[in-house]
């Protein structure tokens, strides 16, 4: 199983930025996917996650800022930010507790490499 995470980058205070993540491999099915970040120096922390049709559940640094969206059937997550802070800066993982076709008794997290987000004053 592979999660792959795309669309950080630097921008301005104020401004957005759209990150993507896609789950690939031997998938049975996903229970809920999720993002996660880790800022420098700081343990990394949830952004907010939704499992199956249930609503996303935010930070309450992030909430009414940013949104999570999925997509079940394409097995991605996107992150939409909006009024980006300097404080968002980090590197965002994007996380799947996934249930595999080869051990579909033992669900298992996965968790994507990884996508700098730089947010400037």
């Amino acid at each position: 199983v592979q999660l792959q995470a795309s669309g950080g980058g630097l921008v301005q205070a104020g401004g957005s930025l759209r990150l993507s993540c896609a789950a690939s491999g031997s998938i049975l099915s996903i229970d809920n996917m999720g993002w996660y970040r880790q800022a420098p120096g700081k343990q990394r922390e949830l952004v907010g996650a939704v499992a199956g049709g249930s609503s996303p559940n935010y930070a309450d640094s992030v909430r009414g800022r940013f949104t999570i969206s999925r997509d079940v059937e394409k097995r991605m997550i996107y992150l939409q930010m909006n009024g980006l802070k300097p404080e968002d800066t980090g590197i965002y993982y994007c996380h799947a507790h996934v249930i595999t076709i080869i051990d579909p008794i033992a669900p298992r997290d996965y968790w994507g490499q990884g996508t700098l987000v730089t947010v400037s004053s």
